[in-house]
């Protein structure tokens, strides 16, 4: 039986004491919220701790699970050659605890957007729907599987 090695990716929303969401500016998606792979033998918080900074700079205090994503088309795994079928994401909501801004070679930049901004300044179907979730938050995480061609979300489960 072969057994799956999926790609798993963190998200931070992080959201600063005045209610500004920040993005990161990437050469594929457009405006997005910051995060990435987690690399082996690495944990969901240090990854994602590690994922914001080098992508813009912030360093985050991570605050609650909002939900976990899973898309099942084929995906780039970590050395961009071998092919993987699973991706699992974990979008976390976050706090900036210190850093300033910058672009890094993942991003082409990174700002502070007003949160009734955010939505229409991201591109992506499914990017779109995590951030969505965020605003949607109640306290209660949930599971999301996104279409594998589409990218829309074809079914949720509350945990």
């Amino acid at each position: 039986m072969y057994m799956p090695n999926p790609i798993v990716v963190v998200g931070g929303i992080v959201e600063n004491e005045h209610g500004y969401i920040l993005l990161v500016k990437t050469k594929h998606s457009g405006w997005i919220f910051p995060g990435g792979k987690i690399v082996e033998g690495e944990d969901l918080m240090t990854a994602l701790i590690r994922e914001v900074k080098v992508d813009c700079g912030i360093n985050i205090d991570v605050s609650y699970l909002i939900g976990v994503y899973s898309n099942s088309v084929m995906h780039k795994w970590h050395n961009s050659v071998t092919d993987s079928s699973n991706k699992l994401m974990f979008d976390f909501m976050c706090n900036p605890v210190s850093g300033e801004l910058f672009a890094s070679e993942e991003t082409l930049e990174s700002f502070w957007f007003e949160k009734d901004t955010v939505l229409a300044m991201i591109t992506d179907p499914a990017i779109r729907t995590r951030f969505q979730a965020y605003l949607d938050f109640g306290g209660s995480s949930f599971y999301t599987e996104f279409d594998p061609w589409s990218g829309e979300p074809q079914g949720e489960l509350g945990l």
